[in-house]
């Protein structure tokens, strides 16, 4: 018999699907992720190249044993990431060098500490020593401001600067936690001015 696959972002339909050219407030519950720490420019840095391969193959492989231990299939969700500064300007003046990040993917409730921890032990055999930082832990955002941005990731400035200068102080918000950006679309496949993603800030009521 067939497994019936979940599919996390059907599951949380209104976490993945957010309107274009509008800003919606949404509350996001506590979620299960694979972390990875790191810092620099995610074109350059060989932290970030090296965190990627790491999370999906430590994602493919809890994946293949919850399949195989539990009788439990799901979809490898899109990769996500929290990005923040000392000085949050260079977001909007790009100068990616300064920017600090936490890449991460969503893993289902039934993925255990136990299939993590097998699962980093078989992909030290293929990319080596894991990152210090690679984590399964819930993040909790709560109350958060969310939109689609279609388009190169370079171009999110103004998008940016309308959430925090215009719709945040204008709903009575005050930001609470990291920028958190959802890749809907993969960057190999796909022509940066088609690319899709979901841009979120966590806020508080003021």
């Amino acid at each position: 018999m067939k497994l019936e696959k979940l599919d996390l972002k059907k599951q949380h339909k209104a976490l993945y699907n957010a309107p274009k050219g509008k800003f919606e407030i949404i509350d996001v519950p506590p979620l299960h992720y694979l972390q990875i720490d790191g810092a620099g420019d995610p074109n350059t840095a060989e932290d970030y190249k090296t965190g990627v391969a790491w999370l999906y193959s430590v994602s493919y492989a809890m994946k293949f044993a919850a399949k195989a231990q539990l009788g439990r299939d799901y979809v490898v969700g899109p990769l996500e990431a929290l990005w923040w500064a000392d000085d949050m300007s260079t977001f909007l003046t790009r100068k990616k060098s300064d920017w600090q990040w936490t890449i991460m993917i969503l893993q289902p409730d039934f993925v255990t500490s136990a299939l993590f921890a097998a699962a980093t032990d078989k992909a030290t055999k293929k990319l080596g020593t894991p990152p210090a930082s690679l984590r399964l832990e819930a993040y909790h955002e709560g109350l958060s401001v969310q939109t689609l941005h279609i388009g190169s990731y370079d171009d999110e400035a103004p998008t940016l600067a309308r959430l925090h200068q215009e719709f945040v102080p204008a709903n009575g918000l005050k930001e609470t936690g990291h920028h958190h950006e959802i890749y809907l679309s993969d960057p190999r496949k796909v022509a940066p001015e088609k690319l899709k993603t979901i841009l979120r800030q966590p806020v508080r009521r003021l």
